[in-house]
């Protein structure tokens, strides 16, 4: 077989579709090809996708009963993907152990596996199941922990790239693969669909019971550190059954869909999770700082709220020049200065320390602290200044599926060995606490800046003195108030990705950050002092923003509010921002409120684009066929989604003839190989929003954005409505994209004048008609008298004729359409 023709293997119509597949630029969007063997008439999944030598393709064997063989079949699996999709959109923010629930149970619904879970890796990177839906006699797994070393990190990094991995029979032999001897290297198979397990994973599976197999991956985006634009592996929805199980392809690319989504979905729950607890942090602080600078610096560990409100803990204290003030569950004062000796010793050059076991972090003295203290973080403020927070032992029972856990037991690229055992083995984690995470040291990091900028301040200026406790509280003098609260406001706010400004209880500025300062051009200097009101917003937002601010300033907040803002400077030409900000109030510690705090986000590109576009009302089928230059560009799809109309302005817009994406799946074919979108989630929500057109829910201005026959960008807001016959069963979508371009803002203003012109001839035609009418009831009214006298036979005949000809007349004039008149 080495040398001959793929395309001599199958049916001349097979070789069709395959040879057009090749010339394809985005092949795997073209999967699966339906294609037959031309000996044996058999019917296979043809599955393609590119490597550095050519192309690979995997020949999954299909069923001819098989449903989804059909295009409505395959179709019909979307539809289930997209009911689930819809199903995790409705569901109530803030609950992410409901969205896994209801994410296990769609996918064994759609898949009919025995088992699905919910995978989560930790940031050891060991794993734990979540969520499950099971068969009733099956042993659980929820809550179940896994080591590192069950998913190698290899495989880890081959999800990222291949999101969707099925083992069929992990008993089944595998099939050596014949290549050609000119090829230099072995053919690689990463991402094949039909490639074989690894023996190690085939015999883990076994071990498990599990002798089928579904992991697909579910991506998030990464932090900044992983760059702006990375994506992370959250963890897998795994299925396993007892027996051997196929998914076909087209099902498995709708699984795919639906995990996308559901990346999707869980990435704003983590980012809601996230900005709350930023919003709780950044709260506290502003506080803590407000206290700082209003009374004494003991104030943050005896008043509150306190430093033990900033992060969650059992103690804090503070280390002031040898004066040691402790809160909750803390060392003794001996103790605390042997840990200063210590961090002095093993971590002089460090600016703070945070662990969850001092043992483990070394400390000699660990054990003399017993349970109470395990986990502990500090801020160095000063050579003479410390801030504790400590954490007491948390008694952790941790169930493992099978050998017990070693943080060391990490993949090494060696260990190819599978576990034997998988009964669950409860492990007690003691002399630890929780640990510390990122957004809680990141708080306690913002505020050690603070507090060593307000200790700079006071050396600098020799405005605050400090007075011995005994002797009364420390006091902080001779720092104006004001501008002090200003300046620590405008550090916490300036490490934001979002818009945030502050106003005083006068409404003007007196936080603004460098986000803020970017979109407005107006920098932090200048923008210190001015009012809100009258100086930054246009004159329409006014209203709107005099009203947040007297709301905010009695403590009614409010959200998702619009407001138009000016540009300064370089970013003039920009003409106006548009924010749409959440108005807090900020209350001091004594909580009385102290001025409002605006979070926003900026929507004005979006703003620009939609008030750009013209709504375009009237009858679908008109428009369509309609030959005005006027109409926009539209197309629509059959209830299987292919494409069966496609307009002469969606030819321009593309550059794609109707011959040439007449009777292609919309889905993946026209959209996504011929007009290429930017990453699968915008073909996930493309995909979305018709099947909910094919649905019955229409969608209405949609950001739609694809890359033409040429490359060119195009940004468009689509519009997706259903198709419906004479029975009113929807037999379709219809979708049109507006484009606000120069072209089209000139026709219209033509056609405007046009209707100006043909309005101005129908008055003059109305006019006409009514001038005639008179003269025709004068001739009414002279053969009305003309009846009651003598006449002869002959002048009878004459009348009659006149009569008949009077009445003919009236009856063109009630008839006219004045319209049609006028059209020609």
């Amino acid at each position: 077989m080495i040398g001959t023709d793929v395309r001599a293997l199958f049916t001349p119509s097979s070789a069709v579709l395959l040879e057009k597949a090749f010339r394809a630029r985005e092949i795997t969007l073209l999967n699966p090809i339906w294609i037959h063997s031309k000996n044996s008439g058999k019917p296979f999944y043809a599955i393609l996708h590119r490597i550095d030598v050519g192309i690979v393709i995997d020949l999954e064997p299909a069923r001819t009963e098989d449903p989804a063989l059909s295009i409505a079949g395959a179709v019909q699996s979307q539809k289930l993907a997209v009911r689930a999709i819809s199903q995790l959109q409705s569901l109530p923010g803030g609950d992410i152990k409901l969205l896994c629930d209801t994410v296990v149970e769609s996918v064994r619904e759609l898949t009919g596996y025995d088992r699905v879970m919910v995978y989560k890796f930790h940031e050891d990177e060991h794993g734990e199941v979540v969520a499950e839906s099971k068969r009733r006699d099956l042993e659980p797994y929820i809550g179940l922990h896994y080591p590192a070393t069950d998913i190698p990190q290899a495989s880890r990094f081959l999800f990222k790239q291949n999101r969707v991995r099925m083992i069929v029979d992990c008993h089944a032999t595998p099939v050596k693969v014949i290549q050609d001897e000119a090829l230099m290297q072995p053919l690689c198979l990463v991402g094949s669909t039909l490639r074989a397990p690894h023996d190690c994973h085939a015999q883990y599976m076994a071990n498990m019971g599990s002798i089928a197999s579904l992991a697909m991956a579910v991506i998030i985006n990464g932090n900044d550190e992983e760059g702006r634009n990375s994506m992370k592996l959250w963890g897998l929805v795994v299925c396993h059954h007892t027996s051997a199980r196929c998914i076909p392809f087209p099902l498995r690319y709708a699984c795919e869909f639906l995990m996308q989504a559901f990346g999707l979905q869980l990435n704003m729950e983590l980012q809601l999770a996230s900005q709350l607890l930023e919003k709780r942090v950044l709260r506290t602080q502003t506080l803590l700082c407000d206290m700082l600078l209003r009374d004494s610096l003991t104030g943050i560990v005896t008043q509150s709220p306190n430093v033990m409100d900033l992060v969650k803990c059992d103690g804090a204290a503070l280390y002031y020049q040898g004066n040691y003030y402790p809160l909750g569950v803390t060392p003794t004062e001996s103790q605390i200065k042997d840990i200063i000796e210590w961090l002095l010793a093993s971590h002089g050059d460090s600016t703070g320390l945070s662990t969850d076991s001092l043992a483990d972090a070394g400390y000699p003295g660990a054990a003399s602290l017993g349970d109470a203290v395990c986990g502990m973080a500090v801020a160095y403020i000063t050579e003479r200044v410390y801030l504790f927070w400590f954490r007491s032992h948390t008694a952790k029972e941790i169930k493992w599926g099978g050998a017990k856990h070693h943080p060391e037991d990490k993949d090494d690229g060696q260990r190819m060995h599978p576990r034997s055992s998988f009964k669950a083995f409860l492990e007690v984690v003691k002399s630890r606490s929780l640990p510390w995470e990122n957004a809680e040291m990141d708080a306690i990091h913002s505020l050690q800046l603070i507090l060593r900028d307000s200790f700079r301040d006071a050396e600098q200026n020799n405005s605050k003195a400090v007075v011995h406790s005994q002797l009364g509280n420390l006091e902080l003098q001779g720092v104006d108030e004001l501008s002090s609260v200003a300046r620590e406001m405008v550090r916490l706010i300036e490490t934001a990705t979002a818009p945030i400004f502050a106003v005083n209880v006068e409404g003007c500025i007196n936080g603004w950050n460098a986000k803020a300062a970017e979109l407005t051009g107006l920098s932090v200097e200048e923008a210190m002092g001015k009012s809100l009101v009258h100086d930054i917003v246009y004159k329409e937002s006014e209203e709107t923003v005099d009203k947040l601010l007297s709301r905010a300033l009695r403590g009614e907040e409010d959200k998702n509010v619009e407001i138009k803002m000016r540009t300064f400077g370089p970013e003039q030409n920009k003409k106006a921002v548009f924010i749409v900000v959440n108005a807090c109030s900020s209350k001091d510690y004594t909580n009385n409120i102290v001025g409002v705090c605006f979070v926003g986000q900026d929507v004005t590109g979006q703003k620009v684009v939609m008030d750009k576009f013209i709504h375009i009302q009237g009858d679908y089928k008109a428009i369509v066929h309609s030959p005005n230059p006027l109409i926009p560009p539209i197309f629509a799809s059959d209830d299987n989604t292919c494409c069966l109309e496609w307009n002469a302005a969606m030819e321009k817009l593309t550059g794609w003839s109707r011959e040439d994406v007449i009777g292609k799946m919309l889905v993946g074919e026209v959209f996504g190989s011929c007009c290429r979108l930017k990453g699968p989630d915008s073909l996930t929500k493309f995909m979305i929003v018709l099947h909910n057109a094919l649905g019955g829910q229409d969608t209405d201005k949609f950001p739609f954005s694809f890359l033409d026959r040429h490359g060119k960008y195009v940004q468009a807001l689509l519009t997706a409505n259903k198709r419906i016959n004479v029975d009113g069963q929807i037999i379709g979508a219809f979708c049109f994209l507006q484009i606000a371009s120069p072209e089209l803002q000139q026709a219209l203003k033509v056609q405007r004048q046009q209707e100006k012109k043909c309005f101005a001839r129908m008055k003059e035609l109305a006019y006409i008609c009514q001038e005639i009418k008179n003269p025709l009831n004068g001739i009414r009214f002279t053969n009305s008298l003309l009846e009651a006298t003598d006449l002869t036979d002959d002048q009878k005949q004459f009348l009659e004729t006149s009569t008949a000809c009077e009445k003919q007349m009236f009856k063109i004039i009630r008839d006219v359409n004045l319209e049609s008149i006028d059209d020609g």
